[in-house]
């Protein structure tokens, strides 16, 4: 009897804590806490230069598809995808961050198109 007391108590303390959310993670926070905002703006659609263009050096991410901007990170993280900033920005970043990034994105309304016209 004592034994299925413990294993009843056992059993509860793991339910209870499977049961407590992950803490979610914004993908704006994560945006401005692991620089991406210095390049790629806090949308995705690109950093401002002074004069309010976007500066054209830079990728427009947002709008792009997640499963290409996991791709993209985790290719800088291993080393196959060769850029020696993206190397250490993405080297940095878990798969969960990885995930969290791409998913918001490519929700973002992008301003993507040519540079011929960028504003």
């Amino acid at each position: 009897m004592r034994l299925i007391s413990y294993l009843v108590v056992f059993g509860l303390a793991l339910n209870a804590h499977a049961a407590d959310p992950a803490p979610s993670l914004d993908g704006a926070k994560l945006m401005e806490t692991k620089g991406c905002v210095a390049c790629h703006g806090g949308d995705g659609n690109g950093a401002k230069l002074a004069d309010g263009k976007i500066d054209p050096q830079y990728p427009i991410l947002a709008g792009q598809y997640a499963d290409y901007l996991d791709y993209a990170l985790k290719s800088y993280r291993s080393g196959t995808r060769q850029n020696a900033i993206m190397a250490g920005f993405a080297g940095a970043l878990s798969d969960e961050e990885i995930k969290i990034l791409s998913t918001y994105l490519a929700q973002q309304p992008s301003k993507l198109h040519t540079l011929i016209g960028v504003d």
